[in-house]
């Protein structure tokens, strides 16, 4: 099998300067493809009396899903940035996305994003 990990202290864990990293930012180290697997993400999310969750990353037929599916359960409302996710396997990714846009989630574009939220990802907290 072709499977590959992230290691803690090189490049591919290394967080990308594009994204703003601010100080203030929440980090989770995850270990499994579900954010909540194993973490204390539901706390931090009740604890912010968050109602939305805005997902993007690889791959879109793992981790992706298996996040949406349990912020779902939880009863978030879940969104998924299209332009920001995507898979190795163009299948996999098509049909996880179709499964996940039939009701566990609505997709949007980075544009449609901006539209509902403005430019700055602080508005984010306040919707």
């Amino acid at each position: 099998r072709n499977m590959y990990w992230t290691i803690k202290g090189t490049d591919g864990c290394r967080v990308l300067k594009e994204l703003d990293k601010r100080n203030t930012d929440i980090e989770i180290i995850k270990k499994r493809y579900s954010a909540f697997f194993g973490t204390n993400l539901d706390s931090i999310l009740t604890k912010s009396k968050a109602q939305t969750l805005l997902l993007a990353g690889v791959n879109t037929h793992a981790c992706v899903r298996m996040t949406a599916i349990d912020a779902f359960q939880r009863d978030y409302n879940v969104l998924i940035a299209l332009d920001c996710i995507d898979s190795y396997n163009k299948e996999y990714h098509e049909v996880s996305l179709k499964y996940l846009l039939d009701g566990i989630a609505e997709g949007y574009k980075n544009s449609e994003l901006i539209s509902l939220w403005g430019e700055s990802a602080d508005s984010i907290w306040v919707k």
